[in-house]
């Protein structure tokens, strides 16, 4: 069966923000997620709706010609990338820790089986 993936890596968004979202686009048509998504008002929601426009464009890449709300989500997840680790001053001479979280998304659409 054909598929479109798209992955995007080293985002700057920490993996926690965007994992809830996610869960809630998994297994819905491509044209509900992307309905949802745009009246968020979210950087997560902007990062998953390129995440799936992309795996969309992959699809129809590989010779796919369904609309999309024939296709839906098949796998919606986040990874942890790398983190950036930075130096604050803190009181006393003290210094402290900032993480930057960063975070690798996956989407992947696909046409519903009819059985």
């Amino acid at each position: 069966m054909m598929e479109g993936k798209c992955v995007l890596k080293y985002r700057r968004i920490s993996p926690k923000k965007v994992a809830p979202l996610l869960d809630e686009i998994r297994g819905k048509s491509v044209a509900e997620a992307l309905r949802m998504l745009k009246v968020l008002n979210k950087k997560s929601a902007r990062f998953a709706m390129k995440a799936i426009k992309a795996a969309v464009a992959s699809y129809r890449d590989k010779g796919g010609d369904l609309p999309e709300d024939k296709l839906f989500i098949k796998v919606a997840k986040v990874d942890r990338g790398p983190i950036w680790k930075r130096v604050r001053p803190m009181f006393r001479g003290m210094a402290t820790l900032i993480l930057k979280r960063t975070s690798h998304l996956t989407i992947e659409v696909a046409p519903r089986e009819v059985e």
